[in-house]
């Protein structure tokens, strides 16, 4: 850690300490190369007082971090409160052969959900791992981090599925790498501001400018447009690569779900299945459009948030073709038959009507502001553009609501919805914990409500949308009938 800490503090830094060392000293503004020098000083001697009062401890009933030397933390976490214990090796903890145990409580998302033990060697990682996602025995006593002990040999988990590159025509289609790609993109123009750097002064600038200025409009946009999306599919499969390599889902002889991926983060998700309360099929429009693909996921009590990956957390694998991931959720579900795939009982022509006018009404805005512009003197098309997105507007409503639709069976309470990102979940009878009826003014109107079966599992609760009020109750008595009974006229 005394090399870790402090060159991974510097690895932030890189890309502006390469800015100010290449356009920083040329202009004379030497102040600017003092203060980088001083941060990587102040940098490499806060990982060692990092390193000398970090101690971590574990006993029958907690785990314990001790850190800190002018604001001294003492955190602590039960043991019977852990629910996932995830390992993640970044690239220069991996060239030490160390790894961060994140231990997760499922209280809460962000740092007070559990604790970082960064970082411990990877045989104690992998001890860590299995020990604290079992419940500690009556009168056993683990041993402490000073004396760890020899570690069993782990036995080999059941594999249940690992990466097939075949995915990779999904990563272009995916809005979490093309935001990352963007985000990336404006945060190279900000340092480049902040470096008060001009793109038009770099080498071969004025040579492009001059091209595309002399070239015909048309051409120009062409261009922008192709390199844009080059730039895009390109950097999204490399993010896809790095996020993917390695991927293996295995089921682990102490019954946990293991995922294992990462090309320069190695990252290991372990959910016990005692934990897990149901499973997801994600669908967004791109990747079931073009390709026609799926990504299952997991409701698990504690999971959400614990990868630091929100859009990832209870990823099962990469997108994946439809039938794959329903495959691979009914494996998890440990269920004979598909447990997110099969029909579903279609929800009233009310709730269609709904669906219509939410999709429709606010694209009318958009013809209304385009028509007041043109009466004023603008151009027209925008008129044009706006109309055009109102005709998208009604089979985006339709498929809304073809997207909605529930089944109850012996086992699981399943509802779909949404068109953007169509979601398909199955949750465990005996994961709900309570229920919420909601009603809007306008579903009043229309005679329908929305139930949410809450859960300690994922975003807390599962959504079955514009639901006729009697098969609402139909569905709360048949799961919990005595928790509603009470509310039954």
């Amino acid at each position: 850690m005394l090399v870790v800490a402090p060159a991974t503090a510097l690895l932030k830094l890189a890309p502006a300490l390469v800015v100010l060392l290449l356009f920083g000293a040329g202009r004379g503004n030497a102040v600017q190369l003092w203060i980088a020098a001083g941060i990587a000083v102040l940098a490499v001697g806060a990982g060692v007082v990092r390193w000398r009062t970090t101690r971590y401890r574990i006993t029958e009933e907690r785990v314990e971090l001790h850190s800190g030397l002018l604001n001294r933390q003492r955190r602590s976490v039960p043991r019977d409160r852990i629910r996932t214990v995830d390992l993640t090796a970044p690239l220069l903890h991996r060239l030490v052969g160390v790894s961060v145990v994140k231990v997760g409580s499922g209280q809460s998302a962000g740092k007070e959900s559990g604790l970082d033990l960064d970082a411990v060697t990877t045989t104690e990682a992998e001890r860590l791992r299995r020990e604290l996602l079992s419940r500690p025995a009556a009168g056993t006593h683990p041993p402490t981090a000073g004396a760890p002990g020899p570690a069993a040999e782990p036995e080999a988990g059941e594999e249940l599925d690992r990466i097939d590159w075949a995915s990779l025509r999904y990563a272009p289609l995916t809005v979490s790498s093309l935001a990352a790609i963007g985000a990336a993109a404006a945060a190279l123009w900000n340092l480049l501001r902040e470096a008060d750097v001009d793109p038009r002064t770099l080498p071969g600038a004025d040579a492009v400018a001059g091209e595309l200025t002399s070239a015909p409009v048309w051409a120009s946009v062409l261009v922008g447009v192709v390199l844009l999306l080059f730039l895009m599919v390109a950097g999204s499969i490399v993010l896809f690569v790095e996020r993917w390599w390695g991927f293996r889902l295995t089921r682990e002889p102490d019954g946990t779900l293991r995922v294992r991926r990462g090309l320069l983060t190695r990252r290991s998700l372990s959910v016990s299945e005692q934990r897990l309360r149901g499973v997801t099929v994600t669908e967004p429009l791109l990747v079931r459009a073009i390709g026609k693909g799926a990504q299952a996921g997991a409701l698990t009590v504690g999971l959400a948030g614990a990868d630091g990956e929100a859009s990832h957390a209870g990823a099962l694998g990469p997108p994946v073709p439809r039938a794959h991931a329903h495959r691979i959720a009914t494996t998890a579900a440990r269920t004979g038959s598909a447990v997110t795939d099969g029909p579903l009982t279609a929800h009233p022509r009310r709730a269609r009507t709904r669906r219509l006018v939410r999709a429709v009404g606010p694209a009318l805005v958009l013809p209304v502001a385009a028509a007041v512009l043109a009466h004023l003197g603008g151009p027209s098309w925008p008129l044009v553009v706006a109309a055009l997105l109102v005709v998208v507007a009604v089979p985006l409503g339709l498929d809304r609501y073809r997207a909605l639709g529930h089944r109850l069976d012996e086992r699981y309470l399943v509802a779909r919805s949404g068109s953007l990102l169509r979601t398909t979940a199955a949750l465990r009878r005996d994961g709900v914990i309570g229920w919420r009826v909601r009603q809007s003014l306008f579903q009043r109107r229309a005679g329908v409500v929305t139930l949410e079966a809450t859960t300690a599992a994922g975003n807390g609760a599962v959504q079955v949308l514009d639901l006729a009020p009697s098969d609402a109750v139909a569905l709360m008595a048949e799961i919990s009938p005595d928790a509603v009974r009470g509310f039954r006229a």
